[in-house]
């Protein structure tokens, strides 16, 4: 009984971080139809390696075209915001509250420097050999109040028509292939849905289905979906295999039956110590392809998300 009640708890999402995530799959989703004429190759959330403290920092757009690389952060703000004096953005919420979101657009030129360096070190460059890197900030909402943007505003500032014309208007000329394989080498967040619809991000760092799956989880050289199968009504609880795993890989399938009381690690975003996921909340389970060796963050420092 404990069980069939642990199947059947819903889970809802939290309503604000959903419409950004929304708002950042409509972004991607528009960015690959206007971008694909003019060869801009698009990639969603890459995750690279921060060498100031050992963890990794999310890119919410990197795209390649050309030897030009476009370093992306997305703002699905309502409102209205200013910029201070010091280059922190100020939001005022139609609520009436307001929120110090610090320097966004210096954040995002930082991790356009580090990935910038990464790609040199991977091949051997020098610093005058160079690649265009632009700095974007996309706000994307469409009700929200702009201020004047200073002139010497070091990044650059675009709404959501403004960023899609970039890419249908700008011809990047022949491809970088260094370029494009050194962002290729990063993967994305892990991702977890539970019963309800509410989704964690994070690293997943085994699946706890036995030791022979994890092996082969860690062993794996792509993305790994998993669908799970629960059957949750109350005549369930007479069922000895109410909840069934599937996990893909490639041309690869495992199929077998959940036994109770297992659980998967995940080192959730924010959170300090990783978090133990009963198989029985969850719906389905994303785990990105494991990066290449410039994409890993240092093994010392583990720990950090």
């Amino acid at each position: 009984m404990r069980w069939w009640k642990t199947r059947c708890k819903k889970h809802p999402p939290d309503d604000i971080h959903r419409a950004g995530e929304l708002a950042e799959l409509r972004l991607e989703k528009l960015s690959r139809a206007a971008g694909r004429e003019n060869g801009w190759h698009i990639f969603g959330s890459v995750r690279i390696p921060d060498p100031d403290d050992g963890g990794r920092r999310e890119i919410d757009l990197v795209i390649i075209g050309g030897n030009t690389m476009l370093i992306v952060e997305q703002k699905h703000w309502a409102g209205r915001f200013e910029i201070n004096g010091s280059g922190e953005f100020i939001q005022f919420r139609n609520n009436g509250s307001e929120h110090n979101h610090s320097t966004v657009a210096e954040r995002i030129a930082r991790k356009a420097r580090m990935l910038n360096k990464i790609h040199h070190k991977r091949m051997g460059l020098k610093k005058e050999d160079s690649i265009d890197v632009r700095v974007i900030v996309a706000m994307t909402h469409q009700k929200l109040e702009w201020p004047k943007i200073p002139d010497d505003f070091p990044q650059e500032m675009v709404d959501e028509a403004g960023f899609i014309k970039i890419l249908e208007s700008v011809k990047p000329g022949k491809l970088n292939e260094d370029l494009l394989q050194t962002v290729q080498g990063f993967s994305t967040w892990d991702e977890i849905e539970l019963h309800g619809g509410l989704t964690l991000k994070g690293d997943l760092i085994q699946l706890g289905l036995g030791s022979e799956i994890d092996d082969w989880f860690k062993s794996r050289d792509g993305d790994l979906n998993v669908q799970t199968n629960h059957k949750r009504s109350i005549f369930s609880i007479f069922n000895k295999t109410p909840s069934q795993v599937k996990l893909s890989h490639g041309t690869k399938n495992i199929e077998a039956t959940l036994a109770r009381d297992l659980h998967l690690e995940m080192h959730v975003v924010g959170e300090q110590t990783r978090r133990l996921v009963d198989w029985a909340n969850i719906n389905k389970v994303f785990a990105s392809r494991p990066p290449a060796k410039w994409g890993k963050k240092p093994s010392s420092k583990q720990n950090k998300v």
